[in-house]
């Protein structure tokens, strides 16, 4: 990872970050978040904006140039071209002066003047491109992978996919749940209006979740450190409504970090009986034990597993629970709003490898669901491969479950993240 320096401009950081992810496939908010940098606001918006749009800017660079440049100055001319074409509050001479100025501190002074060129010209035919993108096709335009225009169009139809594209392509807001079990939603709206930070009520579930306008920092929101609230959308939810925890239980949340869905859930239970949270990935349960922390959560145990093994060990040496919530990793494609690289991501062989995945979490935890207890299986996949499909086939193998639940919320429609979940009851003789 570059180390930056607080005299780093905008531009070249962003440039390094859309760099490193384009050489090497890191997460952009991995990368963010590990960075220390100044107006950290405008780097976010460059580095989510090109990987939203990025698609659509390399096809802008194409009509530019006859050469296609190399994979040191692209990050550049992705930065000047995210500036000029969306975001419309930059004065034209900072986005070309100061991109070319930080490929020059990356080293590019051999480029500069060809960046200075493009980046020019880019401004020249501003309209005529912008005519041109309007008659590209649905991929190009609206910055999607042809494969999963392909797939959208063949599960939702033309007209659902069109409005799934524009949806992935706005901005999310950031979303708060507010825990009602120490705070009512009109105290804590009062503490909103005294900071004075505008919000709305999320139209999903205006009783507990509410949006913040653009350029609040989550830090500094009033009751924060108390533990008031979490920052999820209404969608995670829906799982841990069909799971129904109920205080005294004991409930596994098997793939939990970074803790959302977990927050929920001590919530329901009050904070009592036993909530084990449980990931794979260690690095990943520090945000899990930061949550539980910072929420004050004492009915909780944090620990490193497998869930695809059904190893006893794993489970802390516990041979059944109550409710069991698995949310499965997968293809992401129900968040693209939130996570817009993730559509570059997608492919038929990774999907096809995350099936196999979640087929053996959901093999290995339904047997440690006691009689009579719930399974519930969720994922932020809009795949059907991910979900109605697994579960059916998974069904069909004589597993002792009973479906009695499922949900699904496609992003458009719901005004939410997309989201597949089924809740299965162990009602049969295993």
């Amino acid at each position: 990872m570059t180390e930056f320096n607080q005299s780093d401009s905008s531009r070249y950081v962003a440039a390094k970050i859309i760099g490193q992810w384009l050489d090497e496939g890191d997460f952009p908010d991995r990368l963010l978040s590990s960075a220390d940098i100044k107006d950290r606001a405008f780097v976010m918006e460059m580095v989510y904006g090109i990987a939203r749009w990025r698609r659509l800017l390399d096809g802008i660079i194409a009509i530019l140039s006859s050469r296609q440049p190399d994979a040191q100055l692209r990050p550049y001319l992705l930065v000047g071209m995210y500036q000029i074409f969306k975001m419309g509050s930059v004065a034209t001479h900072a986005a070309v002066y100061e991109t070319v100025e930080a490929a020059k501190k990356g080293g590019l002074d051999y480029a500069a003047g060809f960046l200075n060129a493009v980046l020019r010209n880019a401004l020249r035919k501003k309209e005529e491109i912008i005519k041109k993108i309007a008659q590209a096709d649905l991929g190009t335009r609206e910055s999607h992978p042809d494969i999963l225009i392909r797939r959208w169009t063949d599960h939702f139809g033309l007209n659902k996919t069109k409005l799934l594209c524009k949806n992935n392509n706005k901005r999310p807001q950031v979303v708060l749940h507010i825990d009602t079990t120490k705070t009512s939603m009109e105290a804590f709206k009062q503490k909103l209006i005294d900071a004075n930070i505008k919000f709305s009520l999320h139209p999903f579930s205006s009783d507990s979740f509410l949006e913040l306008s653009h350029g609040v920092r989550v830090p500094d929101v009033p009751g924060f450190s108390e533990g008031l609230f979490s920052v999820q959308d209404p969608s995670t939810g829906v799982a841990v409504d069909l799971l129904d925890p109920q205080p005294g239980e004991s409930v596994l949340d098997a793939c939990a970090a970074p803790g959302g869905k977990m927050a929920l859930i001590a919530g329901r239970m009050k904070d009592t009986g036993l909530l084990l949270a449980m990931d794979l990935h260690e690095e990943r349960l520090q945000v899990v034990r930061d949550n539980v922390k910072r929420l004050n959560l004492s009915s909780v145990k944090v620990l490193q597993g497998d869930a695809g093994n059904g190893r006893q060990s794993d489970v802390d040496g516990h041979t059944e629970f109550d409710k069991i919530l698995i949310d499965v990793p997968c293809t992401n494609t129900g968040v693209i709003r939130r996570r817009p690289d993730a559509r570059w991501r997608f492919s038929e062989d990774r999907l096809d490898h995350l099936i196999k995945t979640q087929w053996a979490i959901l093999c290995s935890m339904s047997r440690f669901v006691k009689q009579g207890g719930l399974l519930v299986y969720s994922t932020c996949s809009i795949e059907p491969e991910e979900g109605k499909l697994l579960i059916k086939h998974w069904l069909k193998k004589e597993n002792p479950f009973e479906l009695e639940k499922e949900i699904e919320l496609f992003p458009p429609e719901a005004g939410t993240d997309g989201v597949y979940a089924v809740a299965l009851r162990k009602n049969k003789k295993a």
